[in-house]
């Protein structure tokens, strides 16, 4: 371990230079912050930079654990007081860790197109927290995949990378896509296109088929999917009784990813049990 003194340390501006998404995108890197994330992403294989840590940080078990494994993987760790901890980092009640890390993106050509794949399309989506959450809730429905068109929050920004608990790191993220070219992927690839719509008219999200391999596209919290993919796809809809007008973009992609979910793994299970 080495301790850096000054708040002027290249280090330190590097650090603090990455909340900013012209930076993150020129270096391709971005923040992991606090010790889950810090911890998950130490376990990924992921490419990381350096760690810079708090005393009072480092005197905590798990941190130490944190800190092997960063340090078997090669990882710099550097020391720092609170006060210049605070320079580089962008919380307002840090835990005193956090990890440089290289941007891992993928390519639509390298997303997997098996005949189960199930991929969540994120068209236009603004709010970090809410990509963040859709990120997490795609991974907990076990996710191929993560696309997102252009006009999306930048994946890797400081509130995304926390609202997703650590989620980022377990899937494949394709950034800036066009919408074009996720039709032409899905049907190069026998991919079924969903896409939620606030129309009565479409398929109630619990009767579409998510069993094949499938695309589900959620649109921009106020605009909802744009024109081409709703002329693409099938839309569907989530049956509302109350007297709200509609759902969070984040609660509607857990809705209808955990219908897709109970097709694909509890379906038979139920019938089952009822025989």
């Amino acid at each position: 371990m080495e301790r850096i003194e000054s708040a002027s340390n290249a280090k330190i501006k590097w650090a603090a230079s990455l909340h900013q998404r012209k930076e993150r995108k020129h270096r391709g890197e971005f923040v992991a912050e606090g010790v889950r994330l810090v911890e998950t992403a130490a376990a990924s294989d992921w490419p990381l930079r350096f760690c810079i840590a708090t005393e009072s940080a480092l005197a905590n078990e798990r941190v130490q654990r944190i800190v092997v494994e960063l340090e078997s993987k090669g990882c710099p760790i550097y020391v720092v007081s609170p006060n210049i901890y605070k320079k580089a980092s962008a919380t307002e009640s840090p835990q005193g860790i956090l990890l440089v890390m290289e941007s891992v993106q993928n390519t639509l050509a390298e997303l997997s197109a098996k005949n189960n794949s199930l991929v969540i399309v994120l068209d236009r989506i603004q709010d970090p927290g809410n990509v963040g959450t859709m990120i997490r809730t795609a991974d907990a429905a076990g996710c191929s995949g993560v696309i997102a068109t252009a006009g999306t929050a930048d994946l890797f920004s400081d509130k995304v990378v926390r609202s997703s608990m650590g989620s980022i790191f377990h899937l494949p993220l394709i950034t800036e896509a066009s919408a074009e070219d996720v039709i032409s992927f899905a049907r190069a690839h026998n991919i079924s296109c969903l896409a939620a719509a606030l129309d009565p008219s479409a398929t109630p999200c619990f009767f579409a088929d998510y069993r094949k391999a499938t695309a589900i596209v959620f649109g921009n919290e106020g605009e909802g999917v744009s024109p081409l993919f709703l002329e693409s796809a099938e839309p569907v809809y989530i049956p509302m009784l109350g007297r709200a007008e509609s759902l969070n973009v984040a609660t509607s992609a857990a809705i209808v990813l955990y219908e897709a979910l109970r097709q694909r793994y509890y379906s038979n299970e139920v019938s089952s049990r009822q025989r």
